[in-house]
């Protein structure tokens, strides 16, 4: 089956589903997420707290590839988010629509695949339009990134090892499924120090408040849409993606919090005594930053965002024998590291002493995070913004692989195994352990055991 058909046979069945849904939804007054403008929410059915008729209208913009009058370059949101691939982008669904399009270009050399745009390619910033190399797409499953850099921070060209002259950076990030986004997004959580989206957001980097916003960037940044978007049409795809949910247990949940409902039901399946087990370790080891009924506010006095070393390269330990040890990137991630000048935003103590603000030190990372946002650099490292993201849900999380901002792991295996290494991180550099790694504030706690890993794992699977 070509890669179109697929699809919309997968469009095809979500509209039943809707439709299904639809016919039973609950007609209420007080639906919060009815778009202003729309027919009263007392005259029209609900599907999920939105409007039918808007859900509809989402799904079929999600999958259209020549949304009209906008001048894209064919690809659709379903292009990056596959139906097929839990509304994610992995490596091997990218390559396997790679390999399916040069096999149908060995009969029908111009057959196309939209996921294949020079905007997303390598070698972009050199070729433009004729760009083609796709390694980070097929290898990783990245999209390319693209933000301004803060005054305060300068790329270092390899070659000279000097500032060079660029105002931007690129940086390769995976794409995320967009089932229950209806739980994510802006919360009412623990403040982080600075904006944007203090209380979160949407993208890895929480720097996007609405679903909206993020699917105007989709489309001009990804897309390459060339004329204004209806605010109609950003609505609707807004609509659609909050009725996704990973399963009907995580959508009652979504239900019960948009109505208010209490005690809230719990969306895990029926649980054997390992993965009862897990569930003890996870609330133990993990809720402190994926805490609340989705799994992605963290806990008081948690900070909100935090780096948790899955970019690359990773920290190495200096004691021997080594206190923590994480994997190392593979080649194929590790070649996106780059190296930044920055002018400390305040005095920061090191090994050396104390470095005044305006210090320019060099750090070499594959992804900033927020401090690409900010600029904020400096002073205690749970402080600043340096490889900070935000706190992701896990609900689906089995079916979700690969893991991380950059999909450094490809497995639940290698995600457990990474957080046992940062929980050792912690402990080494910490002399007062912080509430992340303790239950007591004396104990560094929290850390899974090496007995408890497999039932970690085992609930983690069942999520």
């Amino acid at each position: 089956m070509k890669a179109p058909s697929l699809l919309v046979a997968c469009g095809l069945v979500l509209f039943s589903t809707l439709l299904i849904r639809a016919g039973t939804a609950d007609v209420s007054p007080m639906a919060p997420n009815a778009h202003a403008g729309a027919e009263s929410p007392t005259r029209a059915h609900l599907c999920g707290g939105e409007p039918c008729d808007a859900v509809a209208r989402g799904l079929h913009a999600f999958f259209d590839r020549r949304l009209d009058g906008l001048g894209g370059n064919g690809r659709s949101c379903a292009d990056c988010h596959m139906a097929s691939d839990h509304f994610q982008l992995s490596p091997a669904s990218v390559e396997a629509r790679f390999q399916h399009l040069q096999s149908r270009r060995e009969r029908h050399p111009h057959a196309d695949d939209p996921l294949f745009r020079p905007i997303d390619a390598d070698d972009f910033r050199i070729n433009g339009e004729s760009a083609n190399d796709f390694s980070n797409l097929r290898e990783n499953g990245l999209v390319r990134i693209t933000f301004p850099l803060p005054s305060n921070i300068r790329l270092i060209d390899p070659a000279t090892k000097t500032p060079s002259a660029e105002w931007f950076v690129d940086v390769w990030r995976s794409v995320p499924t967009v089932n229950d986004v209806a739980l994510t997004g802006p919360d009412t959580g623990i403040p982080w120090f600075r904006g944007p989206n203090q209380f979160g957001g949407y993208q890895l980097d929480a720097r996007v408040t609405t679903l909206q916003e993020q699917a105007l960037g989709a489309l001009t940044n990804h897309a390459q849409i060339q004329n204004t978007v209806p605010p109609q049409l950003l609505d609707d795809l807004s609509s659609f993606q909050r009725v996704l949910f990973t399963n009907h247990r995580v959508r009652a949940l979504a239900d019960a919090i948009r109505e208010g409902t209490s005690p809230l039901p719990d969306p895990d399946r029926r649980l054997n005594a390992l993965e009862q087990q897990g569930k003890v370790v996870f609330e133990r080891a993990c809720t402190q930053c994926h805490g609340g009924p989705t799994q992605s506010t963290p806990e008081t006095p948690v900070i909100r965002f935090h780096s948790v070393n899955s970019q690359c390269p990773r920290p190495v330990d200096t004691v021997t024998p080594a206190r923590f040890a994480f994997a190392t990137c593979p080649p194929q991630l590790a070649r996106n590291a780059r190296t930044y000048e920055i002018a400390l935003s305040i005095p920061t103590q090191t090994p050396t002493g104390l470095l005044p603000a305006g210090t320019k030190v060099r750090r070499t990372s594959s992804d900033p995070g927020r401090a690409l946002l900010t600029g904020v650099v400096g002073g205690p490292g749970p402080l600043d913004d340096w490889e900070k993201f935000d706190v992701p849900g896990l609900r689906g999380i089995r079916h979700t692989a690969p893991y991380f901002h950059n999909n450094s792991a490809a497995t639940l295996e290698e995600v457990v195994d990474h957080y046992m290494a940062f929980f050792d991180r912690v402990k080494a550099n910490q002399v007062v352990p912080p509430p992340i790694a303790t239950t007591d504030g004396v104990h560094f706690d929290r850390r899974p055991t090496a007995e408890e890993r497999e039932a970690l794992l085992a609930y983690l699977r069942k999520l």
